[in-house]
């Protein structure tokens, strides 16, 4: 129940690496038969993770995943355009690999606006607007928050983007596979994805490129990737990542509605059967496949563990921070107060998730809730479970 966190690699993906590792092992930058080989893998590829986006093959990046696409996309549009202004603007909920580069570029000189979003976690368009100054040269929103799964307005903002002449960037790693994205329709400019959150292999992703946006490579080396990001390619989980998107973006819309249902089903035996207990981020305008729940009086840690020794494996928030026991960032942007954002329960479902799966789990979460309530001493100042 953590497919945010990571997925496993479908069987269907495994078949299409093993080759590459043995008999087409070529260098994708050697002139022989075995380079060629692995050269034209790497274009397939390339054309069939650009169709899932609505983008040219020569448009995509090819990166280690959605980290390194995120910096690369922040820091290599912000270097390229530094003649042009120094004023970027971001979201107070975006991932950890997008706020601390925003962080990083501050220290160098860059002027940052971190907008705020309402208690569902939605950033209101007309607040990008009026954040936009004779300097922004960059406007990074991701396209579904990674812990409550709330769906952002990317095209309008993207409208605004376009308007002003500003580089639009979408961090879309948990949508990728899982909603519809056309980056032309959507004025995106630069795009992140990665393979394992669409049940491919972990270390590879993309970097979606405008045609015609300059951005500066994080990385001095050859020419490999249109001169974007030097280094010999992962040929073997590129084609790996190819075909997890291809089988994703086939079954986009029946996986869609099949997870929709599981999910409100989930949230409805859960909302209905414990008390003081709460959905976070937004009820209808949220990832098929995302639940953050919030309950009172229960420590987020302590529900994990809990859900883990009876077989269920869950987060309290982003798999990226799941060692930083401070509150959850995107918690306290859609409300400040530290003990409710302490008290949330992260529950993502994937490919393999079944009826009996949600059965289990709808029993299993009101039993640890109870069992860590009553092991829990009250503590004065705290709202009760019926506050």
């Amino acid at each position: 129940m953590d497919y945010a966190a990571t997925s496993p690699v479908r069987s269907e993906v495994v078949k299409a690496m093993l080759p590459y590792f043995s008999q087409e092992f070529g260098n994708a930058s050697s002139l022989h038969s075995y380079g060629q080989a692995a050269s034209a893998a790497l274009r397939q590829s390339r054309e069939v993770i650009a169709k899932v986006v609505n983008a040219d093959s020569n448009e995509i990046i090819f990166t280690s995943g959605g980290t390194e696409s995120d910096n690369l996309a922040i820091k290599g549009a912000a270097y390229a355009n530094r003649e042009k202004g120094n004023h970027l603007i971001t979201s107070s909920i975006e991932h950890p690999a997008v706020l601390n580069t925003m962080k990083q570029l501050e220290k160098e000189g860059f002027k940052v606006t971190y907008l705020p979003v309402d208690r569902f976690g939605s950033v209101n368009p007309k607040d990008v607007e009026k954040a936009i100054t004779s300097k922004t040269i960059l406007i990074s929103i991701m396209h579904a928050n990674n812990e409550i799964g709330t769906i952002q307005p990317i095209k309008e903002i993207g409208e605004i983007a376009k308007k002003h002449g500003i580089l639009f960037h979408v961090d879309a790693v948990q949508t990728f596979g899982k909603l519809s994205i056309d980056v032309k329709t959507m004025n995106i400019d630069l795009l992140s994805a990665s393979s394992h959150k669409i049940c491919g292999p972990k270390g590879i992703g993309m970097l979606f490129v405008k045609k015609g946006v300059q951005i500066k490579p994080l990385f001095d080396g050859g020419a490999q990737e249109f001169h974007k990001r030097p280094g010999t390619e992962n040929v073997s989980s590129i084609v790996g990542f190819a075909k997890a998107a291809e089988l994703a973006h086939k079954e986009m819309k029946k996986e869609s509605a099949r997870l929709t249902r599981l999910r409100d089903k989930l949230i409805k035996s859960v909302l209905s059967s414990v008390k003081g207990s709460r959905l976070n981020g937004h009820p209808v305008n949220r990832l098929p496949n995302n639940i953050n729940f919030g309950f009172v009086g229960v420590e987020g840690e302590a529900l994990l563990l809990v859900l883990d020794s009876m077989g269920i494996a869950v987060s309290t928030g982003s798999a990226c921070s799941s060692h930083d026991l401070t509150p959850s960032h995107v918690l306290l942007a859609i409300n400040p107060d530290p003990v409710k954002a302490h008290g949330s329960l992260r529950v993502t479902l994937g490919h393999e998730i079944k009826e009996s799966d949600i059965a289990y789990v709808a029993k299993a979460i009101p039993k640890a809730v109870e069992q860590i309530r009553k092991m829990t001493p009250r503590i004065e100042g705290v709202t009760t479970i019926d506050e």
